[in-house]
């Protein structure tokens, strides 16, 4: 019996996948397609994602497989007439160091993190799909199309928004499907072209044709267009000679200039999410649980983060750490993100249609500060102890921020001492020594501690190895630090606790909670040492 089994080997099942194999889970990864696929599909990770697939240890083999978001340039009659570059005043800060998405195509990404897994012994396994459920008191057995059958303590359901999982478990996808909002998608080849610097978007009076450039390709294009329709309105069925004829009527360019079309498919805005993401000891992450518009980018990022909360969670509960109901947390927190996204996506996409009513308007009206899934964090969870009022508080996502190693001096970042399957407790000032002794001697390896100094504060032989020199100030800016300050910081980067030097005994307890190993260098209530 394996100890989790995840359904589905997209963006959300790998990035699952990657984050148990590198915390010791025994991880089994299925899917039902016979290949690969190559669709581009997904234009690639925002800003938090980009985060988490640093933390991952894959941010670089991603940054260097894609590129930049492009300017847009926005064209009437086959004329262009404005540019636009929705990032053009933002750049990154300490303590984001993202200031923006990338361009990648899907199956680059999905390779990236299959040759990650590939690093921890790891494989996708295809052709396998799910066709039964069945749980009992230890685990799940899952029944495969070809009659055999897999055990697990836990599964996952990964598998896109047609998810057997989710069906099997008899679980609604309720919301609408708007059957007038249609648009063909494809990945096309068009020699010559249009300047691959910018995201063309004509938006005509009798429709639209949108081309982006596939990175890593040299006339790789994601098209999307409005359809043709037949003479009772109906939407065409996507082909090569109806994408010639859009391509042609909208760009003015040659039809024969677009060569080859694969890949080829309709698109119907769906808004529709679960009412729960877990029945027993089967969960559901990513378009299983939740789909809607495409507008702003977020359909495959919020599947990232599902992964990335539930994957320390159910580790700490395979491995004995954590009680069972932890697990209930992955629901309560990402449920309500979830509905969200259905909300901000659907507002995004009223005002992007609003806009390309009119000469000038584009896809950039779709995304704004919060498409960048920066300000997501979880303050209304359980898990959010509670702490002070004022900034910084428990549930928000972790900020970044530059510093030195108070051994060497070396430059770094507070990301680097985040990054890994640990837990962090950074202790801001003289006064927080002695609980960050305590929490790394109950807690082993399971917990991090980081004693930050403070700019004027000594460096060298008297700090401890993961020590950090805030020599600028700016983790103490980002974190809101005054006095001597405790935080407690999830395997997710996401804070857990803030609290006084003079509360270390709730830092101690709140831990216990994660990590119950701690719970054993504890004696009729005291702690022991």
């Amino acid at each position: 019996m394996t100890d989790v089994l995840i359904v589905g080997a997209g963006p959300t099942g790998l990035t699952l996948a990657c984050d148990l194999a590198r915390r010791g889970v025994a991880v089994r990864i299925v899917d039902r397609s016979p290949e690969f696929p190559r669709s581009s599909r997904s234009k690639g990770p925002n800003a938090r994602s980009l985060e988490v697939l640093e933390d991952l240890g894959v941010v670089d083999a991603v940054l260097a497989a894609g590129s930049a978001p492009l300017p847009m340039r926005k064209y009437r009659d086959g004329l262009p007439i404005a540019d636009a570059d929705p990032y053009a005043d933002s750049s990154p800060t300490p303590d984001a160091p993202y200031d923006r998405g990338r361009l990648i195509a899907q199956w680059r990404l999905e390779e990236v993190l299959r040759d990650r897994l590939a690093g921890y012994g790891g494989r996708v396994e295809l052709g396998a799909e799910v066709v039964g459920l069945t749980e009992d008191g230890a685990g799940v057995t899952v029944d495969l199309a070809d009659g055999s059958r897999a055990a697990a303590r836990y599964v996952v359901g990964c598998d896109g928004a047609h998810s057997s999982v989710r069906k099997l478990l008899g679980i609604p996808f309720d919301g609408e499907t708007d059957e007038e909002q249609v648009m063909v998608c494809g990945d096309v080849e068009i020699t010559g072209g249009p300047d691959r610097g910018f995201w063309h978007q004509w938006f005509d009076e009798d429709g639209a044709v949108m081309l982006c450039p596939i990175p890593g390709t040299r006339s790789g294009w994601w098209f999307q267009s409005g359809p043709e329709r037949d003479a009772e309105g109906r939407p065409a069925a996507p082909s090569l000679e109806g994408f010639r004829r859009l391509f042609a009527r909208h760009t003015r360019l040659p039809a024969g200039d677009l060569t080859r079309a694969t890949l080829l498919s309709t698109y119907r805005v769906n808004v529709r999410m679960v009412d729960r993401y877990r029945v027993g000891r089967v969960f559901l992450a990513g378009d299983a649980a939740h789909v809607h518009a495409i507008a702003g980018g977020l359909g495959m990022n919020t599947g990232i983060q599902d992964a990335y909360n539930l994957g320390w969670k159910l580790a700490q509960v395979v491995a004995g750490r954590a009680e069972p109901g932890l697990l209930d947390t992955y629901e309560e927190e990402r449920l309500p993100v979830a509905a969200w996204t259905l909300e901000l996506t659907s507002d995004r996409l009223r005002a992007t249609l609003a806009a390309i009513r009119e000469p000038g308007g584009g896809l950039d009206t779709a995304i704004t500060t919060e498409t960048a899934g920066l300000d997501r964090g979880y303050r209304w969870s359980s898990l959010a102890a509670p702490g002070p009022g004022d900034g910084l508080r428990s549930g928000d996502r972790a900020p970044d921020a530059p510093c030195r190693e108070a051994v060497t001096g070396a430059p770094t970042r507070l990301f680097h001492v985040l990054a890994g399957p640990h837990i962090t407790v950074l202790g801001f000032g003289a006064g927080t020594e002695r609980t960050l002794r305590e929490a790394a001697a109950s807690h082993r390896d399971t917990v991090r501690t980081c004693r930050v100094y403070g700019p004027g504060a000594p460096e060298g032989e008297t700090a401890a190895p993961y020590a950090l020199h805030d020599h600028e100030g700016h983790a103490r800016a980002a974190y809101g630090v005054g006095a001597d300050t405790l935080v407690v910081i999830r395997p997710d980067n996401h804070v857990g606790l803030v609290a006084g030097a003079e509360d270390g005994s709730a830092v101690l307890r709140y831990l216990d909670g994660l990590d119950r190993v701690g719970v054993a260098c504890m004696v009729d209530g005291t702690r022991k040492g």
